[in-house]
């Protein structure tokens, strides 16, 4: 399939890859079509996608499955009233109609918008209005179709549009469509005369920073194309690969990992629909289904290797790869002892597909993102826009002087000042900070508004998390500034510890990390308050969230 994209689709070194990874871009391009309706003519029965859930079920679901599905949904969607330009909010979960649907509406030229089942009433209010969301497609599950009604209840108190709910079910309410008893009987599904163009919103993700009002970032038709490094190069997928990623539909990992570039790559998907994050079912799951290839966070991977993965058979596992944070040599090193596999890390954004990364022909270096996907011209700045010098601290740029590279956003959706906040000279500023060794790797530093000023020294952060990390006390960590009357601002760190800590939380333990922290980096950037939590405040994409108190 990629070779319908790509120039060159085979590679022999790092070098030539970085010379001659070329995409072809089609005009009116449209991924359900392309690709999958592709698929589905050449290799119908070929696996698409393997579910399971948490209450013992499996699917198997083959390209001309998929084929098949999101025609009817499409023509089911079209009956509603759903068509071309509409903004549909999907709050699906790891149900496997999210697939269907995401193809459904692309097949409509509708706009999709995964969002997570962690939204409150207000956090749908919110975007229902900022968007002018004309439909929400949801499990069915209590607390999911209750914050939409009361969300709904809201918005029509509110004056704005009659919107369509759709319930896959089990659960659907008074005043919802239900979709398993109502598609089945939707006519044949006819390709609307409109193709679209490559410009065209396809997909559009709700940013949930760390501070301030979620943005709409929106990307464009071609968008799945950017993606073909990260699951044809990045996750080095094949069409006998069985990938799974470990993120929910709402965030924009989902779209990196369990959907565009792993079946143009030709993959099958595994997805494991499960209310609760279990280290041991993940494991389990390895060896029954013969998976071959994984990516997490960090954080699950700390997880996996706190239980003894001698105890699963991992051997189905072909390759390994990790982003969000930075990675530490313990979760590297004990993956390698009992996998043999080395991790490959990469960097991106909600407004990109993947930046940076440790390719196959590399050899990765804990804790770093790699190198810059071919596809974008990254440099790293100063705040006057020149470049730095090797392990000169800089923000990660884009050049987009001679126009959008394939895979990076549109821009903020009705929000021209905050798109040319990032978006201008010539550059995609990604407001993220980070410095390169001599061998052409990046290591993340943080967000340049993140820095902690004390005592005359900057402190980033995330190098401060990193090294806690490295503890094995700690399993997660978030580092803030708090004032101090003498120092301007003192480094705190709130910590998670481990179960085998747990008992251990206290004075004692807090000043051996500190100790730790002191030897390990240089000695200003350790934490002077430390404080043992339970828990560590969360956006609801899953990222920290850093407080300062």
């Amino acid at each position: 399939m990629i070779e319908r994209f790509l120039e060159k689709t085979s590679f022999e070194s790092l070098e030539d890859f970085r010379a001659n990874y070329k995409l072809n871009i089609p005009q009116g391009f449209n991924f359900a079509y392309d690709v999958m309706d592709v698929w589905a003519a050449e290799e119908p029965d070929k696996l698409a996608m393997l579910w399971t859930n948490d209450q013992g079920e499996c699917r198997r679901f083959t390209f001309k499955d998929m084929k098949d599905m999101s025609d009817k949904a499409a023509s089911y969607y079209l009956s509603l009233g759903i068509k071309k330009g509409d903004m549909v909010m999907l709050i699906l979960g790891r149900r496997y109609e999210f697939w269907v649907t995401m193809l459904a509406l692309l097949k409509i030229g509708a706009v999709a918008i995964p969002a997570t089942h962690l939204l409150t009433d207000h956090d749908i209010v919110y975007r229902v209005e900022k968007a002018g969301i004309k439909a929400i497609v949801c499990a069915g599950e209590s607390y999911i179709v209750g914050n939409v009604e009361m969300a709904i209840r809201k918005c029509s108190a509110a004056g704005n549009a009659p919107i369509s709910l759709v319930s896959v079910g089990p659960e659907v309410p008074e005043g919802f469509h239900d979709f398993h008893a109502e598609w089945k009987d939707a006519p044949a599904f006819v390709r609307p005369e409109d193709k679209g163009s490559n410009d065209d919103i396809m997909l559009m993700y709700f940013t949930s920073g760390t501070s301030g009002e979620p943005k709409m970032v929106a990307h464009d038709m071609v968008y799945p194309l950017g993606h073909i490094a990260t699951g044809a190069f990045w996750h080095n997928l094949g069409p006998d690969s069985l990938h799974l990623t470990i993120a929910d539909t709402g965030w924009a990992k989902a779209a990196w990992g369990k959907l565009y570039g792993q079946w143009l790559a030709g993959a099958a998907l595994f997805v494991y629909d499960h209310a609760r994050f279990k280290a041991e079912d993940i494991l389990e799951l390895i060896g029954k289904y013969r998976i071959t290839s994984l990516c997490a966070p960090p954080t699950i991977l700390r997880f996996l290797i706190q239980d003894d993965l001698g105890n699963y058979d991992l051997s189905s596992l072909r390759y390994l790869c990790t982003a969000g944070e930075a990675l530490n040599s313990v979760v590297y090193d004990t993956m390698l002892e009992k996998t043999g596999l080395k991790i490959h890390e990469g960097y991106g954004q909600t407004e990109s597909t993947l930046l940076l990364g440790t390719f196959p022909w590399m050899e990765p270096k804990p804790g770093s993102m790699g190198i810059p996907s071919p596809q974008y011209k990254i440099a790293l700045l100063r705040e006057d826009g020149t470049p730095v010098e090797d392990r000169e601290i800089g923000e990660i740029c884009i050049n987009v002087r001679d126009g959008k590279p394939c895979g990076l956003f549109k821009g903020y959706l009705g929000d021209p000042e905050r798109t040319a906040k990032v978006w201008h000279d010539g550059w995609y500023h990604t407001c993220d900070l980070a410095w390169r060794d001599e061998d052409g790797y990046f290591w993340f530093v943080g967000r340049n508004d993140d820095i902690i000023k004390t005592s005359g020294y900057r402190v980033s952060p995330f190098e401060v998390e990193s090294v806690l990390m490295m503890h094995p006390a700690v399993v997660e960590c978030a580092v803030t500034g708090v004032p101090d009357p003498l120092r301007g601002y003192l480094v705190k760190a709130s910590i998670v510890l481990t179960k085998d800590y747990r008992s251990q939380a206290g004075p004692e333990l807090a000043k051996e990390i500190q100790a730790f922290v002191k030897r390990t980096t240089a000695p200003y950037k350790y934490p002077r308050v430390v404080e043992f939590v339970d828990e560590l405040p969360k956006t609801i994409s899953g990222k920290i969230r850093r407080v300062t108190n």
